[in-house]
């Protein structure tokens, strides 16, 4: 095999896997969690506290979905828990380490201070459905 079909073949695989994977983890604007809800995405919304070790605990799980082919559609929303507080009253957010998984407008499911990833895995697969 020449080395150009072994460079091509390389390029399309990465090509494909980018293609495949899930959105990056965004900031969370009220109009980005509206947008995806009109559109009738999958959306996570994250109430994310730097000093909080359960949301620490939380992120790697959360992280991993973002590379995963099998959340390809989840936008995920890091809500700044510590300086988005309008924000955190209009989910109805009391705790740092809230998630929250909406299928389009409807809400599908909510956790506060999980940290099992198969549980975490669960609640954003609601939204997909």
């Amino acid at each position: 095999m020449s080395i150009l079909r072994i460079l091509s073949a390389i390029a399309l695989g990465l090509l494909v896997t980018a293609a495949v994977q899930a959105q990056p983890i965004q900031p969370f604007t009220t109009a980005a969690l509206k947008a995806a809800q009109a559109a009738g995405e999958p959306v996570l919304v994250d109430a994310y506290a730097s000093w909080c070790p359960i949301c620490r605990k939380q992120a790697p799980t959360i992280d991993a979905m973002a590379n995963d082919p099998a959340f390809a559609k989840l936008v995920i929303l890091r809500l700044d828990y510590d300086n988005q507080s309008a924000e955190k009253r209009a989910l109805g957010i009391t705790m740092q380490s809230t998630l929250i998984a909406f299928h389009g407008d409807k809400e599908t499911g909510r956790l506060v201070g999980v940290t099992d990833p198969d549980q975490i895995k669960s609640l954003a697969a609601s939204a997909l459905h």
